[in-house]
């Protein structure tokens, strides 16, 4: 019984760090630290988590609405801490079609989570062809340390 318990453990962790590995693979992030995670079809958007702990206490996240459409570069709401308050962007040409709900109630998992619990919309990329403008996370790290 150990032994199983022990083996179905190491499992679970291998396939947790997995996960996570393949999800930094495919997350994209603009030189706005706005982030695209993809997920099957579709992909989770929001704040990096470099841009979180520069803003600081997020106290307040506006977001659009399920089937609303955006070009590239266009403003798709706004977040705003104690510092300051900022625009986020569209990455890429893309449709909401999910809005994080918990954001409202609970702004602080964008400061918690940004890039897991604190995603702000699930798009559809409408111009697959952008997602080539967009750095990977060793870029982007890179980009971040400068």
């Amino acid at each position: 019984m150990l032994v199983r318990t022990l083996s179905r453990t190491a499992t679970r962790r291998l396939l947790s760090q997995a996960t996570r590995q393949s999800r930094a693979f495919s997350t994209l992030y603009t030189k706005d630290h706005e982030y695209l995670k993809q997920d099957g079809d579709h992909y989770f958007m929001g704040i990096s988590d470099h841009a979180q702990a520069e803003l600081g206490d997020v106290v307040f996240v506006e977001l659009p609405g399920v089937g609303e459409t955006f070009p590239q570069g266009e403003s798709i709401g706004s977040v705003e801490s104690v510092k300051a308050a900022s625009s986020v962007y569209a990455p890429v040409d893309l449709e909401v079609v999910e809005v994080n709900d918990n954001l409202e109630d609970d702004h602080g998992l964008v400061n918690e989570s940004a890039e897991e619990e604190g995603w702000m919309i699930k798009v559809t990329v409408t111009n697959p062809d952008q997602l080539g403008d967009l750095m990977d996370a060793d870029a982007y790290s890179a980009y971040t340390a400068e």
